[in-house]
C-alpha cells in the first residue's frame, strides 16, 4: 500500500513550489534526504537528480531519480511526478515513483504527496518494510511537511525547527524520567494530608510527557493528514502514479 501525506500551508502557491522544487531548499526541510542535486541535462531532456541519505555517521545511501513530468491545470493546481531508484545494497528501497500535488484555495495551498516503492531483500525485506521502515517513512514525510509549513507560515527556518523539536523532546524525556524515578523511590516525604497528591502528580507528569500536543513552533507529524478526505487511499494513489508512468 502506498503512502499518502497532506498538509495545508497558508502561503502563496509560487513560494510553496519554489521551496519544494529547488534542491538546495528541499534538502533543508525534508528529513528523508541529506543531499539533493540536479544533474546536467540538454534541452528537452527530463531533469535527472542524485540524492543521498545519511543513515548513520559512517553510512550514506545514494540513489538517482528522474522527473517524470509536471502538469499545471486550468484550475490552478500543479502536479510534479518522479521516479527514483537506489543501487546501494543496504538501501531497502530498490525503486519507486511518486508525485507532489499543489492545490491552491482561498487560504493557501493544500500540499500533498503520494508515493510507493519496491523493497529489496525478498521476504525479509518486505516484512521489515511493513513493520518498521514504511511507518518510519510515513512519519518522516509528515514531520518534514510540517517543518516546511512552519518555514513558510511563521518564518521558522528548518534548522531552528529541528532545534525546537530536539529541545521539546529532551524536556519531555526529562519529565518522564523524573516521574519514573519518583515512582521507583516510593511516595514523596509529604505530610499524610498531602500524600494522596503523589500518584496524581506522577500521572500528570506522565501525561504531559507523552500525550500533550507539541508546541506551535515544533514540527509534528500528527498535524498532517494520512489519507485523502472521504476517499480510499490506495486507488487514488495508484491511479495518480499510473498517470505519470
Amino acid at each position: 500500500m502506498g503512502l499518502y501525506i497532506e498538509t495545508h500551508i497558508r502561503a502563496d502557491l509560487d513560494e510553496v513550489w519554489a521551496r519544494t522544487q529547488d534542491p538546495a531548499r528541499h534538502q533543508r526541510w525534508d528529513l528523508r534526504f541529506t543531499e539533493i542535486l540536479h544533474l546536467p541535462r540538454a534541452d528537452g531532456e527530463p531533469q535527472r537528480f542524485r540524492y543521498a541519505t545519511r543513515v548513520l555517521p559512517f553510512l550514506t545511501v545514494r540513489g538517482t531519480g528522474v522527473a517524470a513530468g509536471e502538469k499545471e491545470r486550468p484550475d490552478g493546481t500543479r502536479t510534479s511526478a518522479l521516479r527514483f531508484a537506489s543501487p546501494h545494497p543496504l538501501s531497502l528501497i530498490a525503486e519507486g515513483s511518486g508525485y507532489w500535488r499543489y492545490v491552491p484555495d482561498a487560504h493557501g495551498v493544500r500540499f500533498l504527496t503520494g508515493y510507493d516503492y519496491r523493497p529489496r531483500w525478498g521476504a525479509p525485506g518486505a516484512l521489515a518494510d511493513r513493520l518498521l521502515f514504511r511507518p518510519l517513512m510515513g512519519w518522516a514525510t509528515a514531520w518534514s511537511f510540517d517543518r516546511l509549513r512552519l518555514w513558510l507560515e511563521r518564518g521558522i527556518t528548518p534548522e531552528r525547527a529541528l532545534a525546537h523539536w530536539l529541545a521539546e523532546l529532551t524536556a519531555r524525556a526529562l519529565v518522564l524520567a523524573l516521574c519514573l524515578t519518583a515512582l521507583d523511590r516510593g511516595p514523596l516525604p509529604l505530610a499524610d494530608s498531602m500524600a494522596f497528591l503523589c500518584p496524581l502528580l506522577l500521572v500528570l507528569g506522565v501525561f504531559l510527557a507523552l500525550f500533550t500536543a507539541p508546541l506551535a513552533t515544533t514540527p509534528a507529524a500528527r498535524r498532517c493528514r494520512r489519507a485523502p478526505a472521504g476517499r480510499a487511499r490506495a486507488p487514488r494513489l495508484l491511479k495518480t502514479l499510473e498517470e505519470h508512468g
